[in-house]
């Protein structure tokens, strides 16, 4: 039997009403607060006052929102472009943003690094992509240099994503004090001489301090080698 028009008329208008905007928007709160085991379609539906299926006739699965979600995020910090006259300083402010957003939001570190070709990778790779080619970065080289940063990017947010559920228990510090300890224990001095002398630098270094020096050492690499000639 054909359903009630309506019936029919209201449901439409409660689809209507729920966009995937708002699922998304949902979904990141939960995320941000209890972690990505969290995020499930009875507490996306108790946060937003629907059902599952209205959720899923906007995004299809749990992979879709959380991919959904982490492209919003990266699309907010790529949205914040800087105004200065250097692309240089341009660069440095966009991998400092998304530096920030990683550390804010941990878990979209696991979606970054989850699948290749997903929305938040494209928006990324395009916009440092623009930036290099306001360094007058060479043709040739574009792609490597683009592809060095976004990698760069992946590996800090792939660290983060692993800490953040390790801290959820322990604490990203006690973490960090425990690595340094192993690296300084038994034979390390012998076996592993870089690592046992740099291990005090390990439990008190300031990550955003790191990222920012390493963004650096790519920058000089990129334009020493790859200007056009």
């Amino acid at each position: 039997m054909d359903e009630n028009p309506k019936r029919q008329q209201g449901r439409q208008r409660r689809l209507d009403a729920l966009t995937a905007s708002k699922i998304v928007d949902a979904a990141i709160t939960i995320l941000d607060s209890e972690g990505e085991e969290a995020l499930t379609a009875r507490t996306l539906a108790q946060a937003l006052a629907t059902g599952p299926g209205a959720i899923y006739h906007h995004l299809k699965s749990k992979q879709a929102i959380l991919a959904a979600a982490a492209a919003e995020l990266v699309t907010r910090a790529i949205s914040r472009k800087p105004r200065n006259s250097d692309p240089g300083a341009d660069i440095r402010a966009l991998m400092l943003t998304l530096f920030d957003t990683i550390d804010e939001h941990p878990w979209v570190g696991a979606q970054l690094t989850d699948q290749p070709g997903q929305p938040a990778l494209l928006e990324l790779f395009e916009s440092i992509g623009e930036h290099l080619d306001a360094l007058r970065i060479a043709r040739p080289s574009r792609f490597m240099a683009a592809s060095a940063l976004v990698n760069y990017v992946l590996g800090v947010a792939s660290q983060y994503a692993a800490a953040a559920r390790h801290a959820r228990q322990v604490g990203r510090t006690d973490v960090l004090a425990d690595i340094a300890d192993d690296w300084r224990g038994g034979q390390r001095s012998s076996t592993h001489p870089f690592a046992y002398s740099t291990a005090h630098e390990l439990a008190e270094h300031d990550e955003r301090q790191q990222f920012i020096t390493g963004v650096e050492f790519l920058l000089v690499g990129i334009t020493v080698t790859a200007q056009p000639s």
